[in-house]
C-alpha cells in the first residue's frame, strides 16, 4: 500500500498587473514553489500587463507537503528580476475543494519576513519536581533555511524567549544546514501559562538581522507529555498585518488547482475491476449488452472525461489491449445515430480516448514531424497575414527609393511564406508513414475499416475519420501552441503566433478534406486554395499508405524512422570536484551530451558521437538539487552513484534553467524509482577542503544533512506506465458514480420492457471476497471480486435478502 499526492496546476492568465518597466509595461512569468522549493517556471510573456500562459502541470509530491506559492515575476535583461506579487494556497484550502479550485486570486505583496522555509530539530522537556521545575530546550540542528545573504547562504543563530527572558545560541557562518547541539534552561513559571518561542535569525554585521522563522510551544502541553522531540517546521511571524490587509492593486491570477491524495493498494486488489474491463474489451460489442465504457461515457461529466480517458488508455496499454479498447469505442460510437461529416467531432469518450492515446504514444513522432517546420517559423519571424482586415502596411525600399507596400503585395508575400511552411510540413507528414509508431498505425487501420463498413456509400468518411484525429486533434493544436507540446521552450511572440495560427488553420482545412468549405466561411483564404487542394490529395495518399496492411508496414521498415526514443537527453556542464568515477575522470569541466534510457545514463561529446561512458540505473543512488552557493548557480543537480570499485561518487551537472533542472530530476527519479539502494539523505553542498559546504561536517562519507526527494516528480506523457495507479483512479471515479451508473444501466437495458422490473429493485454492488489470495481491503469491497461476471448486469442484477438469519439471493431477470 502506498500513499501519494498528485497536484494538478493550470496557470491560465493574469490581469491588471502593475507596470515594472520604464515602457509602462512588464514581462511577466510565474514561479511555482512547493514548500518553498521552485518546481515550475512558466514562459515569459513579453510587454503586457494581462499575460496569457495556459500552461498545465501535474506534480507528484510527498504526502506531507504544506503549501503552494505562485510568484509573478517581471523579467529584466540587465538587472535582477522584479517580484510583482504572489498567491499562496495551503493544503487546507485545497482540502476544502475536493473537486479542485478554479477562479481568480488576487496577488499579495511579498514580505521578506514571511519568506521563511526549512525545519529545526529540537528537544523540549520539563525537568525537576514541584517547586523547582525547569524548562530545558536542546537546539540540535536545522535544515533548508532561507538564503538571506548574497553568497547564497545565511549565518543562522537561535533566539529563545520565555517568561520575559531571552537566550541566544552561537552563530554558524555560511550555512543553511547548521548544527548547534546546544542546551538552554529556564525556570518554569507558575502557573505554566507562558509559551516558549524558538526563533531562528540570520546574523548580519551591518544592518538588522533577518528573520528565518519560528516555532512556538505550549508549556502546559509539555507538562502533560513530559518531553517533545523532532523536526519542527519554521513558521512566519503572524503578529504582522494579515495578507488581506496588505493586499494592494497588484493584479490577479486565474488558476485551476486540484489536489488528489491517493492510497494505492496492491495490484491484486484491483483485479476484479481490471478483469471486468478486459473481458468486455476482448468480447467486443454485443447486441443487447450494456457496456461499462458506455456507462462511463453517458455518466462522466465533461470536466472529468479527459482524465477518465487517460486512465483507461494507460490501463489498457499496460494490459496490452489498447487496440481492442479503442476498437470497441469505435464500434460503440458508430452504433449511435450519426452523420458521416460529423464523426468524432464531439468530446465523447471515444474522441477523448483516441486523443489521449496519440499523446501518450505519439509525442516522439509528433516532434519528428513538426519539429523542423516549427523551428523555422520561430527563427524566420516572417510577417504572414491573409485577412485584409488585419493587414499592417509596412514601409519598404532603400534610401534612394522609398515606397509603401500595397495591401495586395503584403497578402501575396504572406501567402508565399505560408505556402512554403505548409508545403514543408506536408512533405514531412507524407514521408512520415514508416516513422509512425506501429500501435498508432494499427489503431488508425481499425478506425479506417470500421468507418468504411458503417458508411459504404460515403467512402470519403473513412479518410476524414482518420484526419479528424491526426490533423484536427494532434498536429493542429501542436502547431498552434508548440510550447504546450514541448516543441518550444517559450511562447511565440504576437507575429509568430499569428503565423502559427494560420498554419494550424491550413492543416485543419487539409484535414477536413474539403478546402472549399473553409473558403466559404473565410473568403480571405481563397489565395491559399490551390495549395490546400493539392495538400488534400497528398493527405489522402498519405492516409492510404498509413493504414496499409501489416505486410505493407513491414516492407516500409527502416524508411524515414525517427531516432530511438529516450527518456531524456541534452547538453549538461560537468563541474570539477573531487572524485575518480568514470564521469568525473573523463569529463570534469566540460559540456557533454547526456542520454537517459531505461537502462543507463550515458554521455558523449555530442549527440551522434561515440559514448564515453555510462552509469547503470541500478547504480544511481540519488538525484537532487545543489545549493546555489556551491557553484554560483541555482540550476545544478547532483547524481550520486556507485563507481566500478563500489565507492560512492557524486557528479555535479549544470542545467540551463529551472525547468530543465526539474525535468532531469524527474526523469532520473522515475527510472530509478524501484532501485532498493536509493539514499534517504544527502548533502546539498559540495565537499571542499576538509568539510561539506552545507553543514560543515568533516566526515565525507557520513549521513547527509537533508532528506532526499525521490517522490517529487513532474508528470510527462513519456512517464512509465503504472496500471495499478490508473486502476485506483478508475475505481475511485466509479465509486463516486455508483448510483448514477446503476440508474443509467437500467435505463439503457431494454427500456421497452421496463415495466417487467423497476430499476428500484437494483441493489448495491455485490460484496464477495476474491476466489484466491488475501482479502481485499475495505475500499475495494464494492467491486465484484469473485471473478468477472458474464454480463455487466451481474453487478446490479442481484438482490440480497436476510430471511431467518440466512442469506437468500434472487436473480432479477429481464426478458431476452
Amino acid at each position: 500500500m502506498a500513499r501519494r499526492s498528485a497536484l494538478s496546476i493550470r496557470i491560465v492568465e493574469g490581469r491588471n498587473l502593475p507596470a515594472k518597466d520604464i515602457t509602462g509595461s512588464s514581462d511577466p512569468y510565474c514561479i511555482v514553489k512547493i514548500d518553498d522549493e521552485a518546481i515550475i517556471r512558466t514562459a515569459t510573456v513579453w510587454k503586457t500587463l494581462s499575460p496569457f500562459w495556459g500552461e498545465e502541470y501535474e506534480v507528484q509530491l510527498q504526502p506531507g507537503f504544506h503549501s503552494i506559492s505562485i510568484y509573478v515575476m517581471d523579467e529584466d535583461a540587465l538587472s535582477r528580476d522584479d517580484i510583482i506579487g504572489k498567491v499562496c494556497i495551503t493544503r487546507d484550502m485545497l482540502a476544502e475543494h475536493p473537486k479542485g479550485y478554479s477562479g481568480w486570486m488576487s496577488l499579495s505583496e511579498v514580505d521578506p519576513d514571511e519568506e521563511v522555509q526549512g525545519e529545526i530539530h529540537l528537544r523540549v522537556e520539563v525537568l525537576g519536581s514541584q517547586g523547582s521545575r525547569r524548562l530545558r530546550c536542546s537546539v540540535l540542528e536545522a535544515r533548508d533555511l532561507a538564503r538571506k545573504d548574497r553568497n547564497g547562504a545565511s549565518d543562522p543563530f537561535v533566539r529563545l524567549r520565555y517568561n520575559g527572558k531571552t537566550q541566544e545560541s552561537t552563530v554558524v557562518k555560511k550555512s543553511c544546514y547548521p548544527r548547534w547541539n546546544e542546551t538552554f534552561e529556564f525556570e518554569l513559571a507558575e502557573p505554566a501559562g507562558e509559551k516558549l518561542c524558538v526563533e531562528v535569525w540570520d546574523w548580519d554585521l551591518v544592518g538588522r538581522n533577518d528573520f528565518l522563522g519560528k516555532v512556538v510551544f505550549s508549556v502546559q502541553g509539555l507538562e502533560a507529555a513530559g518531553q517533545e522531540e523532532g523536526w519542527f517546521r519554521l513558521w512566519p511571524d503572524k503578529s504582522k498585518p494579515t495578507e488581506d490587509e496588505r493586499r494592494g492593486s497588484l493584479g490577479s491570477l486565474q488558476l485551476q488547482v486540484k489536489l488528489r491524495d491517493e492510497t494505492v493498494l496492491p495490484s491484486h486488489c484491483y483485479q476484479p475491476l481490471v478483469q471486468l474491463l478486459c473481458q468486455e474489451v476482448k468480447s467486443g460489442r454485443q447486441d443487447g449488452q450494456v457496456h461499462l465504457v458506455t456507462l462511463l461515457d453517458e455518466t462522466t461529466t465533461a470536466e472529468c472525461r479527459q482524465e477518465v480517458a487517460i486512465n483507461l488508455v494507460k490501463l489498457f496499454l499496460g494490459q496490452g489491449l489498447v487496440k481492442e479498447f479503442l476498437d470497441l469505442l469505435f464500434e460503440l460510437e458508430l452504433a449511435k445515430p450519426c452523420e458521416p461529416n460529423t464523426l468524432f467531432r464531439s468530446n465523447s469518450l471515444a474522441s477523448k480516448s483516441m486523443e489521449s492515446f496519440l499523446k501518450v504514444t505519439g509525442m516522439p513522432y509528433l516532434h519528428f514531424v513538426l519539429g523542423p517546420t516549427i523551428a523555422r517559423v520561430f527563427e524566420e519571424k516572417k510577417y504572414v497575414e491573409l485577412d485584409p482586415g488585419k493587414v499592417e502596411i509596412k514601409d519598404v525600399g532603400c534610401s534612394g527609393l522609398h515606397r509603401v507596400q500595397t495591401e495586395s503585395e503584403v497578402i501575396e508575400q504572406g501567402r508565399q511564406h505560408l505556402q512554403s511552411y505548409l508545403g514543408e510540413l506536408l512533405d514531412a507528414i507524407v514521408r512520415s508513414a514508416p516513422a509512425c509508431p506501429p500501435l498508432i498505425r494499427a489503431a488508425f487501420r481499425q478506425l479506417f475499416q470500421r468507418v468504411g463498413e458503417r458508411f459504404p456509400q460515403h467512402q470519403h468518411a473513412k479518410f476524414v475519420a482518420v484526419t479528424s484525429f491526426l490533423c484536427l486533434r494532434f498536429f493542429s493544436p501542436a502547431v498552434m501552441t508548440p510550447k504546450l507540446f514541448q516543441l518550444r521552450a517559450t511562447h511565440a511572440d504576437a507575429r509568430t503566433s499569428r503565423t502559427l495560427l494560420l498554419l494550424a488553420k491550413a492543416i485543419q482545412l487539409v484535414g477536413n478534406m474539403e478546402p472549399a468549405a473553409g473558403r466559404a466561411k473565410e473568403t480571405w483564404l481563397s489565395p491559399l486554395l490551390p495549395a490546400l487542394q493539392q495538400g488534400t490529395a497528398r493527405m489522402r495518399d498519405f492516409i492510404t499508405r498509413l493504414v496499409g496492411t501489416e505486410e505493407d508496414q513491414g516492407e516500409e521498415e527502416g524508411e524515414g524512422r525517427p531516432p530511438p526514443a529516450v527518456v531524456k537527453e541534452g547538453l549538461l556542464l560537468v563541474h570539477k570536484t573531487r572524485g575518480n568515477g568514470p564521469l568525473l575522470a573523463a569529463a570534469a569541466g566540460k559540456k557533454l551530451h547526456f542520454c537517459l534510457t531505461g537502462e543507463s545514463l550515458s554521455f558523449g561529446k555530442s549527440p551522434g558521437a561515440e559514448r564515453i561512458g555510462a552509469i547503470a540505473l541500478g547504480d544511481i543512488l540519488a538525484a537532487e538539487k545543489v545549493e546555489e552557493k556551491s557553484f554560483g548557480s541555482s540550476h545544478v543537480m547532483q547524481v550520486v552513484y556507485l563507481a566500478t570499485g563500489g565507492q560512492q561518487e557524486t557528479a555535479y551537472l549544470q542545467c540551463k534553467c529551472v525547468n530543465e533542472l526539474n525535468q532531469w530530476l524527474s526523469a532520473l527519479r522515475k527510472v530509478c524509482g524501484n532501485n532498493p539502494r536509493v539514499l534517504r539523505s544527502y548533502h546539498p553542498g559540495v565537499f571542499r577542503g576538509d568539510k561539506w559546504s552545507c553543514c560543515h561536517q568533516r566526515d565525507r562519507t557520513g549521513l547527509g544533512c537533508d532528506r532526499t526527494r525521490h517522490g517529487v516528480t513532474l508528470q510527462d506523457w513519456s512517464d512509465p506506465l503504472d496500471p495499478t495507479v490508473e486502476a485506483q483512479r478508475l475505481f475511485q471515479h466509479l465509486q463516486g458514480l455508483r448510483d448514477t451508473l446503476r440508474d443509467k444501466y437500467w435505463e439503457l437495458l431494454e427500456p421497452e420492457h421496463a415495466q417487467n422490473g423497476p430499476r428500484g429493485e437494483a441493489v448495491a454492488l455485490r460484496r464477495e471476497p476474491p476466489v484466491s489470495g488475501p482479502p481485499c481491503p475495505a475500499p475495494l469491497a464494492p467491486l465484484p471480486a469473485a471473478g468477472p461476471p458474464a454480463r455487466l448486469g451481474a453487478l446490479w442484477g442481484r438482490e440480497e435478502h436476510r430471511e431467518g438469519g440466512s442469506d437468500v439471493s434472487e436473480a432479477k431477470r429481464r426478458p431476452p
